[in-house]
């Protein structure tokens, strides 16, 4: 024993090291995991296998599905994004642009299908012509309005347009994930320093006593795992509080943090994902767009039919049935095209009456702690095992280093 305290005192620098050391393999396997988790945004090497894109870009299509499904299912549907507009108000938010549009468009599509006839009818029956439709038009787009509304699920497809939005942004995947689990990730890399310092105590007694190689390598390879493992346990387990030998109470991190994530997690989703653009987007551009169009050009056909029970033969008559068609059509079509733009007066007005942050909030609060856990658990499951060992080898590959150092300057 008395040789053992002399090695020491000898050598007390080199083998205080070693908890220095193993803290610092804990604390950097966990900087190297989180950093490999959500960069690079694009695959760097030579494909396939050599190289590496983040896991969570690199899932990006199944993250968004998995991000999405728990938003869309549990959180938010089509129904409470689009019931909460008001048609009337969206029609008098517009109505400026859209009379602007209106002449615009009544002016190209007139030309377009009886070209010298538009140009040829005095002003003021060209004004005349312009007016009526005109003042129709609010009140179109506010029975369009209310028409998407009693069917929104046949015109609005939420989950591809939040999953078109995270694929093609794989920068604003990962900050969902990264804002979410904001506090986790620093607790992780934390919780790597103190428990590697913990286990490098130990690995200094073992290597005082026995001196064999082997052993620095091995308590690398234990610390980058064993540390990794305990943490991502720490964060998601227990559920529920639960007391430890009577001393101290621990819940999952992340579950204990339930109203402050679901701040956070609701600004982002309010701010950058289901904002009142992308939603108009989705609904005039999206894949269910030719159901809008439809809706249009089904209120064009009444517009016409109303006010053109006279004129419509001459106007046939003028232009052939086929011609008439088509510019029923072109009309809808041309609405179609300038309603996103015209659309952009009303965004603040649906942002206060949409309310998503408010919503997601209250949505989220009343998860259970399995459902609240799926916000964040898929950007740990997707390759979690590659992660854990990744940061074994770097244990193992730092001990090795260390052995070379003991051997070279112990006694």
């Amino acid at each position: 024993m008395g040789a053992l305290v002399d090695d020491f005192i000898d050598n007390w620098l080199l083998y205080s090291s070693i908890p220095v050391v193993a803290a610092l393999i804990g604390y950097l396997t966990k900087l190297v995991a989180i950093r490999m988790m959500f960069r690079p945004l694009e695959f760097v090497g030579v494909k396939p296998f050599l190289g590496w894109q983040g896991i969570v870009p690199k899932r990006a299509a199944r993250m968004a599905s998995i991000a999405c499904d728990t938003m869309t299912q549990q959180l938010i549907r089509p129904a409470e994004v689009i019931d909460r507009l008001d048609a009337d108000r969206i029609a008098k938010e517009i109505e400026k642009p859209l009379l602007a549009a209106v002449e615009e468009i009544v002016r190209d599509v007139a030309a377009e299908y009886q070209p010298g006839l538009w140009e040829s009818l005095p002003n003021r029956v060209q004004r005349l012509v312009i007016s009526r439709v005109q003042a129709e038009a609010p009140r179109m787009v506010s029975t369009v309005m209310d028409s998407i509304k009693a069917d929104v699920d046949e015109v609005f497809d939420l989950k591809d347009m939040v999953v078109t939005s995270l694929v093609k942004d794989k920068e604003l995947l990962n900050r969902i994930f990264q804002e979410a689990g904001r506090k986790e990730f620093q607790f992780i890399a934390r919780s790597g320093l103190y428990f590697g310092a913990v286990i490098g105590v130990v690995q200094m007694a073992v290597w005082i006593l026995f001196k064999l190689p082997i052993i620095m390598p091995l308590f690398g390879l234990f610390i980058g795992w064993f540390t990794d493992w305990l943490a991502l346990k720490m964060i998601f387990h227990p559920r529920y509080p639960v007391r430890y030998f009577g001393l101290f109470e621990w819940q999952g991190l992340f579950l204990k943090r339930r109203a402050e994530v679901s701040e956070a997690y609701a600004s982002l989703i309010a701010k950058e994902i289901i904002t009142p653009h992308n939603v108009i987007e989705a609904v005039l551009r999206g894949p269910l767009s030719d159901k809008v169009l439809g809706l249009i050009q089904r209120q064009v056909d009444e517009e016409l039919a109303k006010h053109a029970s006279i004129a419509k033969p001459l106007v046939v008559l003028a232009v052939g049935s086929r011609r008439y068609q088509e510019m029923k059509l072109g009309i809808s079509e041309q609405i179609m095209r300038r309603l996103p733009e015209t659309m952009r007066y009303v965004e603040d007005y649906a942002e206060d009456a949409m309310d998503i942050r408010n919503i997601l909030v209250r949505k989220m609060k009343e998860l259970d702690a399995e459902e609240f856990e799926g916000l964040l658990r898929p950007a740990f499951q997707q390759d979690e095992w590659i992660l854990i060992t990744t940061g074994a080898l770097l244990g193992a590959a730092v001990g090795e280093a260390q052995v070379q150092v003991l051997l070279l300057f112990g006694n």
